[in-house]
């Protein structure tokens, strides 16, 4: 069965875990904060998680997982990957079963976050990829296709089999927005094709899946992929081993994130074809339009779109039961 998650920062306090657990939620993915990397502070958070009713299924650390010696390939990158290793190495001695990687350097990139046409009185994420088109690189020269991927290749040749030794595998991210280059830098994954072209470098390795972005995805609209086909596809082949579920306006090149029912896809019918799919890892969501802070803000708004998200599971699950008994 698919397992809805909520996100936590190692320094969570026990009245949020007391909230995702009031909330109906059993799973947590984590970010872990730069000064608790080490084994015996992934344990410690481990275990205030499990008191509180709760399991890890993944994790990360920001810093670790985007940084851009390791995706750009400069000299020090092989300090980072260490670096990158030895988290991994922490993390499959604590048993939690999944890392990230997003090859992105700079980051998820925003236009701005207010209010727009779409969120209700909401703030949500705005991007203009016009608006972006017209920044000045930021690494200093242009970073094309082929360095970019021979990057991602070293990559993976020091990781996988620290990964197959530890047993932990790597789920990764596209690049959000999703549009071939941005301020200099072309984007690793910002389309399906490109998952594909990753998977083959690593020779369809077990141990690297995706982070499957809906959101990122509806950001690239038909030219990122068949939505529908792409998860029977990357679900069949055990590539899924998380799904952020968030709707947006439109296609780029301007989209502005909304609540799950706001947005131009249908949610219900994303839902569906996962249960239909029998897809059986993680999902949650991952960015929400933020409520007005006296009425509960930021978790007022993933309270509500969890809820919401939660709802579509079970009626995705209860209506193809019925259909499986006719």
């Amino acid at each position: 069965m698919m397992k809805v998650q909520y996100g936590l920062k190692s320094n969570a306090t026990d009245e949020e875990l007391k909230f995702v657990r009031q909330m109906g939620i059993d799973y947590v993915y984590v970010l872990f904060q730069d000064t608790d990397l080490n084994y015996d502070a992934v344990m410690r958070f481990k275990a205030r998680v499990e008191k509180a009713g709760l399991q890890i299924t993944d994790a990360g650390n920001i810093r670790n997982y985007k940084h851009p010696s390791i995706h750009l390939g400069l000299e020090d990158r092989d300090y980072y990957i260490e670096k990158y290793i030895e988290f991994m190495r922490v993390l499959g001695k604590a048993g939690i079963p999944v890392g990230y990687m997003t090859w992105e350097p700079n980051n998820v990139l925003t236009t701005k976050e207010g209010i727009g046409a779409y969120t209700r009185q909401s703030v949500g994420r705005i991007v203009d990829i016009h608006e972006l088109e017209q920044r000045p690189f930021t690494h200093g020269r242009e970073y094309g296709e082929e360095e970019i991927w021979a990057n991602f290749k070293y990559f993976l040749d020091c990781v996988l089999p620290v990964c197959e030794e530890t047993n932990v595998k790597i789920a990764l991210h596209p690049n959000d927005p999703p549009v071939p280059s941005l301020l200099g830098i072309h984007n690793l994954i910002h389309n399906s094709d490109c998952y594909r072209r990753a998977f083959d470098l690593a020779n369809d390795s077990p141990y690297l899946g995706m982070k499957m972005c809906i959101g990122c995805w509806l950001e690239g609209g038909r030219a990122f992929g068949d939505l529908q086909a792409d998860i029977k596809e990357f679900v069949s082949r055990d590539k899924v081993l998380v799904v952020h579920f968030r709707n947006v306006s439109s296609p780029i090149p301007y989209f502005e994130e909304t609540l799950l029912e706001d947005g131009y896809m249908d949610m219900y019918q994303v839902m569906k074809q996962l249960v239909a799919c029998n897809y059986n890892g993680t999902i949650h969501v991952d960015h929400v339009p933020h409520f007005v802070e006296s009425f509960g803000g930021v978790h007022s708004a993933f309270a509500y779109s969890f809820g919401y998200m939660k709802a579509l599971k079970n009626c995705a699950n209860s209506e193809l039961a019925v259909r499986r008994m006719m």
